[in-house]
């Protein structure tokens, strides 16, 4: 049975990553916001300020990545799983966010749907989702 103070520090991170999503107009500028919940197919791409919108997204990736990685770490308690958890969230970043940028650099009505979950990975916590059940199989056959 796991110590009390484990579950409060969960449920904690999982409250931070919820208060992203919540707050998330607040918080962060992102014209696809709005764009992405309407019926995009056919409208015009939004305006958009291509550094502004990167500083962002990086912020939002970062702050999701933090949360995630001190789940991990609470939940395995494993130090080498987190730093193939940070090799894996930063690979992403990279790979993620080039795909980001020449999306929103060279917008087609045809990527449109590519673009959205490509973005989405970006600013939503999906690779801890991935990671926590590959972690719990691998520790589960050793």
């Amino acid at each position: 049975m796991r110590n009390p103070i484990t579950y409060i520090l969960l449920l904690i991170l999982f409250g931070f990553l919820v208060l992203i999503r919540v707050f998330e107009n607040e918080l962060f500028y992102d014209p696809y916001l709005m764009f992405f919940k309407s019926d995009y197919l056919h409208m015009d791409f939004p305006r958009r300020e291509i550094l502004k919108l990167s500083l962002f997204t990086t912020l939002r990736f970062v702050l999701n990545t933090a949360i995630s990685l001190g789940i991990i770490y609470i939940l395995f308690r494993d130090k080498s799983i987190v730093k193939f958890s940070s090799i894996v969230y930063g690979v992403a970043y990279i790979i993620l966010m080039l795909f980001f940028l020449y999306f929103v650099i060279n917008p087609r009505q045809e990527d449109y749907y590519l673009f959205f979950n490509f973005r989405r990975f970006l600013i939503q916590p999906l690779l801890l989702l991935l990671l926590v059940p590959a972690f719990y199989y691998y520790k589960l056959k050793n």
